[in-house]
């Protein structure tokens, strides 16, 4: 296997083999087009960080930490990870009112998105390179959205023969965004350590059924039904980890605003003419061993969504006589998302280590937005983790990981018609395997 070829004096063939291999998961990362989100971002990459709700900002272990804090690679064995993750989406709308006022199809219909397959990629090697101790790459899945909604009944459409939720036959979006990532760290004093990661962003996505719309379009043709459009864009992550006192480690890490292409296809429903960046986030923590083969961790992470028109605008712009793709264009009305993480880590015997966690972020949408974020459903707020990591030879372990988000809803009215009610509701379900190869020993790397 390529593993085995690689030498620990030569990082050099970690990225040779690391980089074709990216180059083929970006076919695969673009086509996983939704998360165990907090709105449409992850809340966790890998099956670790899956297992522990996203924390552990101040407590790195294995190579993905380019995804999270950079600055801890440097407590990193050099290894490859890889994890597969299979998201299961519950979520649908229900509309009530009089007939012939709004356009929404009355009753409840389910989104059918299918099985979505997120994959993650992320390979670290310890160096002695002078101003670097640890090089790493990683190619993950960052966020994504995706519904479908069947072309169903609508009596409430201004013409015979019109189906489906806003009278444009089949609906939904399918949004995907990956990041790929060379990351370098520095132990700078005992204990402290840095880490920044350039990323090297990417968007796929599409939008149809809602052409009843257009002629409110700053661009009619741009609006709907345009097929897959693409977006690229760069940024960085940075963090740093500091082990204040035995037992004790404090971490913060984030990412810079990602300013990506125009959606040009879509540059007639996306404010600011198709322009979707990528927002900044930023998350802190701190790991407590409570004892010595059990660590606590807690974290705190901001997103600032309300820094991207094309997802903050209010939705109720549309009421205002904005037209879609102008800059003040009706947008899905995401708020800044705060978000509360808690994990433990119980390292059971030497060859079983036993995670759970949980996290909670503030509601992204209000009941204002309701109507128009039945294209996403984008409303859950708790995910419930655990998972394990077993060792099955000296080189390898395998990594399980399963979330449940429980079912969120958010009432509201629909647009322009203030007499129908309009709910939407998720519920998510994920399950992740993985894999963990050692190229050295399997002792874990610590700070002096």
């Amino acid at each position: 296997m390529a593993c085995r070829a690689l030498s620990h004096r030569n990082p050099q063939r970690v990225l040779a083999v690391a980089a074709p291999t990216a180059a083929m998961l970006l076919a695969i990362l673009s086509s996983g087009t939704a998360s165990a989100a907090e709105a449409y971002i992850q809340n966790g990459i890998g099956a670790r960080e899956k297992a522990l709700a996203g924390s552990g900002v101040a407590y790195s272990t294995d190579a993905t930490a380019v995804s999270l804090n950079p600055a801890g690679l440097v407590n990193v064995p050099s290894q490859l990870n890889v994890s597969a993750s299979f998201l299961f989406l519950d979520g649908g709308y229900s509309s009530s009112g009089p007939l012939g006022v709004g356009i929404d199809a009355d009753g409840h219909y389910d989104s059918k998105p299918g099985l979505t397959f997120i994959p993650n990629l992320a390979v670290s090697w310890r160096v002695n390179w002078g101003l670097i101790d640890a090089i790493a790459f990683s190619a993950y899945a960052n966020g994504g959205v995706n519904t479908h909604y069947d072309a169903v009944p609508n009596a409430n459409c201004p013409a015979p023969g019109m189906t489906g939720v806003f009278c444009g036959g089949e609906l939904g979006v399918k949004l995907a965004q990956s990041f790929y990532s060379i990351a370098f760290a520095k132990q700078v004093a005992p204990g402290l350590s840095v880490g920044i990661a350039p990323i090297l962003a990417y968007q796929r996505g599409k939008l149809y059924g809602d052409a009843l719309f257009a002629g409110f379009s700053i661009d009619p043709a741009h609006f709907t039904n345009q097929g897959m459009d693409d977006s690229w864009g760069v940024g960085a992550r940075g963090g740093v980890e500091w082990k204040a006192m035995p037992g004790v480690r404090f971490g913060v890490a984030g990412n810079t605003p990602i300013n990506m292409s125009n959606f040009d296809k879509y540059r007639g429903i996306l404010a600011e003419q198709g322009d979707f960046d990528i927002p900044a986030t930023i998350q802190v923590g701190v790991a407590v061993d409570v004892r010595s083969d059990i660590t606590l961790m807690v974290d705190y992470k901001h997103i600032w969504f309300s820094s991207v028109a094309s997802v903050a605008n209010p939705s109720t712009n549309f009421l205002l006589g904005a037209p879609f793709g102008a800059d003040n264009g009706a947008g899905y009305g995401v708020q800044d998302v705060d978000v509360v993480k808690v994990g433990m880590e119980w390292r059971h015997s030497p060859d079983l280590t036993l995670r759970a966690g949980y996290s909670y972020n503030t509601a992204p949408i209000t009941s204002r937005d309701v109507d128009l974020n039945i294209m996403t459903l984008g409303v859950v707020q708790h995910h419930i983790t655990g998972g394990l990591k077993y060792q099955v030879t000296r080189n390898w372990d395998v990594e399980l990981a399963g979330m449940y988000a429980p079912r969120a809803a958010v009432t509201g009215t629909e647009l322009g018609a203030p007499g129908r009610a309009v709910e939407i509701e998720m519920s998510q379900f994920e399950f992740t395997v993985g894999a963990v190869y050692r190229f050295g020993s399997r002792e874990p790397v610590t700070l002096k």
